[in-house]
């Protein structure tokens, strides 16, 4: 776009695409002149002016509105319309009022919310003093003071605090699902200069340098406060502002949302299309119609039925298309869309307002986060879940551990009846809560076993937990997971109890005497290294690597002489895993004074580069994380939520495939498999696929295949499988995918998170289901993002999940009544409305097309024009709403106990292809029925006194009057379920339209709008219309007519229906605006014997059509 404006002759200034940020604190000059985005956020689409052309703009670029606009311009060329403009203006007009009116609202809600964020005062240090700002008003370089429980104003690197050594406290749960988080910083100085990375949405990465007196420091991301967070249990702090406003992570990672669109909206735009084509088809056959009847008819209605200079058949015909293109718009649903929109946000208060979805312990209800994906919660395939924090609790407890090669503690089905619980007493700062139920591990620590103090030391130094101590030996502590708390929390009970932490030392309390160690390096755990380490010196001077982490990762860095102690605690683990607990591998290593330093430079130098800081600390990281000497293996139970095995078993019954996604090893990814009943014993087998190559993998899961089809087997299988043998080529994904496919339960351990939303993404491409994943953590929004429906709990593990997920809860077991009630009752009614949607529309329609035989194909309508008008928008509307939100076709008890009727959403067989072609049929087959019958009951039909009834007034009335019964009723019949909503909306809008009926045909209405009245209360024959016409066309004309062919006079024994011979918009204008009634007419017979007449003046011209028919004898 830039070079072609500047092909124009338009300057163009392209914005350089940022590669470092430079910045000095409190030098507002120095950093104007990089034009730094400031803190003000914007998350409103319009404003004042912008709002109504960008709104009108989004609302054209649907087909159906932009069609709708086309039929409003055809509608105002006179040659061809055949309908009033405001039968297209009325329904365009209210749909789009509708949008613009939900839009304004939700930015109105937007703005106010900006303004609310923006307006936010902080305090900036300007000019050496403290001065209250907005929050918009600050810019990159400022420097800001935070008070406790305060949000933090923008993407901050920390200065100083009011807490010993300039720690703080944040609460990061808004941003990365992490409880808690600590920053370590010693820098006091107000006066530095930044150099960093740009901006970019990577929450758990910063990397950058800070120059004081030309000295420089490494800067990561445990330097930085985030905005989002707020800051806890510390009095103040200063922050030097990095990134400001829209260049925060915050903002950076709340970009646009993949738009997801369910399985039905596709479908229906594949219909429209159709539908399109369909129109098409039948104005082709109306024109074409219309070119032969004017070939061979319409010469003898040339005086009835002027033609303009140079017309003939072949432009006639063109013209009529376009004609039924305005008549016959009926069958593209414009109103669809409104509707649909309105019935997704009924359904999605019904999911907000239930109270069975409400967990009373947390407070805190269900959530429809999107209103466009409900229906598809009925047609749920595939259901990806996490296993910590979803199927479980997350809450850790310390459970058994294994020390140099013995096993500690009971399994949690048999400690709680048979032992004691062990008494902490003897240990004044020992947690009330904490249980344990193997005397022999206190007796242990208590004898001074070396293995077994250094084991506890371990886990009261590795970790990056902060506590708290408000009251002399009450402490608290706060950690990045559950499984640090209560790793740490055991080692407090055990004797090793952690008290304090600077940036340079932690402080204990081993059996009851307080020691110090100094803190010399963190290697802090990823999802890559799945481990983390500390180097610490000892009062006596001793250095010490200790590093916890998955057994399998701390396999691979041990001394050759711990083998033999690795195969004893790998059978300990494998017991642990057996019970569901999640372990963990201790080990340590002690280090050179001479090795440390060297690597000390190394690691310096790492974490001060801006390149690949991440690589290149891994690379430092593995040189000293290697030959440790195994200590042992910790366990901790997640126990499984209320209700989740039941969950399972009922979503399994409903035929829904669930695959457990979990970072776990495999041996506790199974045993949670069989806890949640996802495997079973009466299963026919499981596999278990643990390759660790291509090759090895393929003989596992045999030949390749390039098409994954759905084949039925022999039993329930289920299938286990792990990272590795996920992390091969593309067409070992197909056959993993087919084998995966036949298997009721899968379960991947030892997976990444990508890893997670690649899973997902193939079944996706590959598998014509609907996908559904559900999380709570961090580590599942890319899960929850990739799935055609994500769904976040509201859990342990913060809010990441929930503010990207479509829906959210707080327990798994809500997953049953999502989908099993409100998910198939969202789908049965979204596919009843659509078919009743089509058949009124269609039903509606036909009657025009059948009604193009009987009038010469001249476009006439059937109906008046506000029938018209306000059948979509009025009669119809409403009672297909009703139906649409409140029908269900068995009650919510009945839906658990017979989860088996969840299967016809999976199969679309509810509203498909075959569906809508079934429902074209029945329209067609009523459409016949509601106009042949009135037709032939009004056909050569007189009244009492011997007059015809037969004119267009009597015949449109009764052919709308049947319809719009025919299609009430058939409503009604499809209706399972009756309220009171329902009752008013059918009898009211009938009343409505007899009400209307009423007045429209009334004299008073006549006499009010005598010109634009499209009947009379007195109908006119045709041939008295004719008649006008004639006279009209003889003035108009100043040459004489030619002389006239004699035909004998016959006696006219029936009389033509009114709309045989009308014409584009009929001849009511013209008969009753009283230019041409010159002499009042009185009976039928007088109009062809008066002798006073203009008309009787001069030679009658006859025609065929009138006079053609025999005489009587």
């Amino acid at each position: 776009m830039g070079s072609l404006l500047s092909a124009c002759g338009i300057n163009v200034k392209e914005k350089k695409v940022e590669e470092e940020r430079h910045l000095r604190a409190n030098d507002r000059e120095f950093n104007l002149l990089f034009k730094y985005a400031n803190n003000a956020i914007k998350t409103s689409k319009y404003n004042v002016f912008t709002f109504l052309p960008l709104n009108l703009f989004e609302q054209f670029q649907r087909l159906a509105n932009a069609y709708f606009v086309f039929l409003l311009i055809l509608q105002l060329i006179p040659q061809i319309s055949s309908l009033s403009w405001f039968t297209t203006v009325v329904p365009l007009l209210l749909v789009l009022s509708i949008t613009l009116a939900k839009d304004l609202s939700d930015d109105i809600t937007r703005h106010k919310n900006d303004k609310h964020v923006n307006n936010r005062k902080v305090e900036v240090l300007i000019d050496g003093e403290l001065k209250s700002e907005k929050w918009m008003n600050v810019q990159v370089g400022d420097i800001v003071k935070l008070e406790n429980n305060e949000f933090v104003t923008a993407d901050l690197l920390l200065l100083s605090s009011s807490e010993p050594l300039n720690l703080i406290y944040i609460e990061t749960a808004e941003l990365d699902g992490l409880v808690s988080k600590h920053v370590n910083v010693n820098i006091n100085l107000f006066i530095c200069e930044v150099r960093c990375e740009p901006p970019n949405n990577r929450l758990d990465k910063f990397t950058g340098t800070l120059t004081v007196r030309g000295e420089t420091f490494a800067l990561d991301n445990e330097r930085i406060l985030l905005r989002g967070c707020t800051l806890r249990n510390t009095e103040w702090c200063f922050g030097l502002v990095v990134f400001g406003g829209p260049d925060t992570k915050l903002i950076q990672n709340s970009g646009k949302s993949i738009f997801k669109r369910t399985s039905i909206d596709r479908l229906m735009n594949v219909l429209v299309i159709f539908i399109f084509g369909f129109l098409a088809f039948l104005c082709t056959i109306l024109s074409i119609g219309n070119a032969i009847w004017e070939y061979q008819e319409g010469n003898s209605f040339i005086t009835f039925l002027p033609r303009a200079d140079g017309a003939n058949a072949s432009l006639s015909a063109f013209l009529t298309f376009w004609s039924y293109v305005i008549i016959l718009n009926t069958v593209v649903p414009i109103s669809l869309y409104v509707s649909v929109e309105i019935l997704r946000l009924g359904n999605s208060y019904f999911i907000d307002w239930d109270c069975k979805m409400y967990h009373v312990k947390s407070n805190t209800p269900a959530q429809a986060r999107t209103t466009t994906l409900n229906e598809e919660l009925g047609q749920i395939k595939y259901i990806f879940s996490d296993k910590t924090g979803t199927l479980t609790q997350n809450i850790m407890t310390f459970n058994r551990c294994s020390i140099n090669g013995k096993s500690y503690g009971k399994s949690s089905k048999s400690c709680h009846r048979k032992t004691e619980k062990v008494d902490f007493s003897w240990n004044s700062l020992a947690d009330p809560k904490f249980c344990f139920h193997d005397h022999k591990l206190v007796e242990a620590v208590k004898l001074g076993s070396p293995e077994v103090q250094a084991f506890f030391r371990l886990l009261a130094l590795c970790h990056t937990v902060m506590p708290e101590e408000k009251t002399e030996g009450e402490l608290f502590y706060q950690a990045q997971s559950p499984d640090e708390g209560a790793l740490v929390t055991a080692a407090r009970n055990f004797g090793f109890v952690f008290r304090s932490r600077t940036p340079e030392t932690i402080s204990l309390v081993e059996m009851g005497m307080p020691t110090t160690y100094e803190l010399l390096a963190v290697l802090d755990f990823n999802n890559v290294r799945k481990r983390m380490s500390v180097i610490v010196r000892s009062p006596e001077g001793k250095l010490t690597l200790y590093c916890k982490g998955a057994d399998t990762i701390i396999y691979e860095r041990l001394h050759p002489s711990s083998s033999k102690l690795m195969e004893v605690t790998t059978e300990h683990l494998n017991e642990y895993a057996g019970e569901g607990l999640r372990t963990l591998a201790l080990a340590y290593k002690n280090l050179d004074e001479d090795e440390f330093e060297k690597w000390k430079e190394r690691h310096h130098e790492a974490s001060t580069t801006l390149e690949d800081r991440e690589a290149k600390l891994d690379t430092i990281y593995e040189e000293i994380e290697k030959d440790l000497l195994l200590l042992g293996a910790s366990a901790v139970e997640d126990k499984l939520q209320d209700g989740v095995p039941q969950t399972i078993e009922q979503l399994a019954k409903a035929d829904i495939k669930i695959w457990v996604l979990t970072g776990d090893k495999q041996e506790t990814a199974e045993n949670i498999g069989y806890s949640c009943n996802m495997l079973r014993e009466e299963m026919k087998e499981i596999f278990i696929v643990a390759a660790n190559t291509a090759e090895e993998k393929s003989r596992l899961l045999g030949k390749k295949s390039q098409v994954v089809e759905d084949e039925k087997v022999d039993g329930e299988y289920g299938l286990v499988i792990n990272g590795h043998s996920l992390v091969r080529e593309i067409d070992m994904h197909l056959e993993l995918l087919r084998t995966a496919c036949m298997c009721q339960t899968v379960i991947c351990c030892r997976v990444t998170p990508l890893q997670k939303a690649q899973v997902v993404e193939l079944v996706k491409k590959h598998k014509k289901a609907v996908t559904l994943a559900i999380g709570d953590g961090a580590n599942d929004v890319s899960m929850v993002k990739t799935a055609h429906i994500g769904v976040g709990i509201s859990g342990q593990e913060g809010m990441q999940a929930v503010l990207s997920s479509d829906f959210s809860f707080a327990q798994f077991r809500y997953l049953q009544r999502l989908l099993l009630v409100h998910g198939r009752w969202s789908y049965l009614r979204m596919c009843k409305f659509l078919r009743y949607f089509f058949y009124k529309n269609f039903t509606f329609t036909f009657v025009h097309f059948w009604y193009g035989f009987f009038c010469g194909f001249s476009a006439q309508t059937v109906y008046d024009e506000w029938f018209i008008t306000l059948y979509n928008l009025v009669y119809a509307a409403l009672p297909v709403i009703g139906l649409s939100l409140f029908d269900q076709d068995v009650n919510d008890r009945w839906s658990f106990q017979y989860p088996q009727l969840y299967a016809p959403g999976q199969l679309n067989q509810y509203f498909s292809k075959m569906a809508f072609a079934r429902i074209l049929l029945h329209s067609c087959y009523s459409s016949l029925v509601l106009f042949f019958i009135p037709w032939a009951a009004m056909c050569d039909t007189v009244r009492d006194d011997g007059k015809d009834i037969a004119d267009y007034q009597s015949f449109a009335l009764l052919a709308q009057t049947c319809l719009l019964i025919a299609v009430s009723v058939q409503m009604g019949l499809d209706t399972y379920y009756w309220t009171a909503v329902n009752q008013f909306f059918l009898w009211g809008s009938l009343s409505v339209y007899f009400a209307v009926t009423f007045t429209m045909y009334s004299n008073g209405m006549y006499l009010i709008f005598t010109s634009s009245f499209p009947f009379t209360a007195c109908i006119f024959s045709s041939h008295s219309s004719a008649l006008q016409v004639r006279h009209e066309v003889r003035q108009a004309k100043a040459v004489p007519p030619p002389p006239p062919r004699k035909f004998p006079r016959r006696r006219i024994s029936t009389r033509r229906s009114g709309y045989a011979f009308s014409h584009a918009h009929g001849y009511g204008d013209l008969v009753t605006s009283g230019r041409f009634l010159r002499i009042p007419v009185k009976s039928r017979p007088a109009l062809f014997h008066h002798t006073d007449t203009p008309v009787a003046d001069s030679t009658p011209q006859t025609y065929r059509t009138i006079f053609e028919e025999a005489q009587s004898p």
